[in-house]
């Protein structure tokens, strides 16, 4: 349980020199237990009949449920589980053929195709296209080409804009980089900026939907999974896990299930609603903003590593700021109407502030200080 809070007592799971200097072992110890490992796991294949790991696929019939009178998995009945069906056709349990992904027919292709001229010459872009659920990681190929000739640099902000209407498939945006604008008309699956590396999406509802954005779910689960960078503007309400391991991103959404910023490290997360339980699980760096009218979000906030704080004068220009750019890039009503009555709406906003991260910024903005002093 220490593992994401870099201090691990024995030295392993940690950077800080201090904590490192624990750690008693030689890396020739680390090699010969990965030796003995697979010198004991031989020895069982052995015993097995099985030459090779791919032998091993699917042979249920070798494994046998231990017993047990444990309370919690004594009466477990994993037989379903274990059954062998009969394979009269011998039909293959594991990788025995090469498969075609398709990868030359991807909308990737086609952006890439049409901003040759930006990605040779930073000349500003503009592209629309239609996006369906198979339309799988749409802009990762092209950040790729992006990062290839300017490394984690990138291009000119909005120097690539993209316009996609339909439903975009998991991934979408992942690992995007800078300089590249993606707008989504429509809905997106999991994953949306996974990765994200200073890139920009926004997604909103169909122009022509009738339904009330803030109240309806417009994203899936695990959005801004380990992004580094860039913005996310959302008009509508997201899945689980939103934000987990976030270390750098900014991102504006209209409410979100459980677990929201869970294991998060850093960047900015803006909640204009409801949130699920277990919110700030494992938070240990970042800010996180909640708009919380009805005053419940304490009750489903993990409160183990972080304080809840009103918004001070500098949080709430940071968050009108987020709020004008939320309106800007998706046309949020919610957002405008609590610009239109900010000062009645100040004291519902809920600042999330990691404990260690609020110590840390104490300490460097003490140096700081010390440090115009002496100068």
């Amino acid at each position: 349980r220490k593992c994401h809070l870099n201090t691990c007592p024995v030295g392993i799971a940690t950077q800080d020199p201090d904590l490192r200097k624990q750690f008693t072992g030689e890396v020739e110890h680390v090699i010969n237990l990965f030796k003995f490992l697979t010198e004991e796991l031989r020895e069982i294949m052995a015993e097995l009949g099985f030459r090779t790991i791919d032998e091993m696929v699917g042979q249920t019939q070798f494994l046998e449920q231990k017993k047990s009178n444990h309370w919690k998995y004594g009466k477990l009945d994993l037989s379903k589980v274990l059954f062998k069906e009969e394979n009269p056709t011998k039909a293959a349990l594991f990788k025995v053929q090469q498969q075609d992904h398709k990868l030359d027919t991807i909308l990737d292709r086609e952006i890439i195709r049409q901003a040759k001229k930006a990605l040779e010459s930073k000349i500003a872009m503009n592209a629309s296209f239609q996006i369906t659920n198979t339309d799988r990681a749409v802009g990762t190929m092209l950040s790729y080409e992006i990062s290839k000739k300017y490394k984690k640099e990138g291009l000119p902000s909005d120097t690539i804009n993209l316009k996609f209407k339909g439903s975009a498939g998991q991934s979408f945006g992942a690992f995007a980089a800078a300089g590249i604008s993606l707008e989504l008309e429509g809905e997106a699956n999991d994953y949306l900026g996974k990765g994200l590396s200073g890139a920009r999406i926004a997604v909103f509802p169909h122009k022509e939907s009738t339904f009330i954005a803030e109240e309806n779910i417009i994203a899936g689960n695990v959005l801004l999974y380990v992004a580094t960078s860039g913005e996310v503007f959302i008009r509508g309400i997201a899945g689980e896990r939103f934000c987990v391991r976030n270390s750098g991103a900014t991102a504006v959404v209209e409410g979100l299930g459980d677990h929201g910023c869970e294991y998060m490290t850093g960047g900015r997360v803006l909640v204009l609603g409801k949130t699920g339980r277990n919110f700030a699980a494992g938070m240990s760096g970042g800010i996180a903003y909640v708009y919380d009218t009805a005053k419940v979000f304490s009750l489903v906030c993990n409160l183990e590593m972080v304080d809840l704080e009103p918004l001070d004068t500098a949080d709430q220009q940071f968050v009108l700021e987020l709020l004008s750019k939320h309106i800007r890039y998706t046309g949020s009503s919610l957002a405008k109407y609590i610009i239109q009555t900010w000062d009645i709406q100040t004291g519902s906003f809920v600042k999330v502030m990691p404990k260690e991260y609020k110590k840390a910024l104490q300490v460097q903005k003490k140096k700081e200080v010390k440090k115009t002093f002496i100068s």
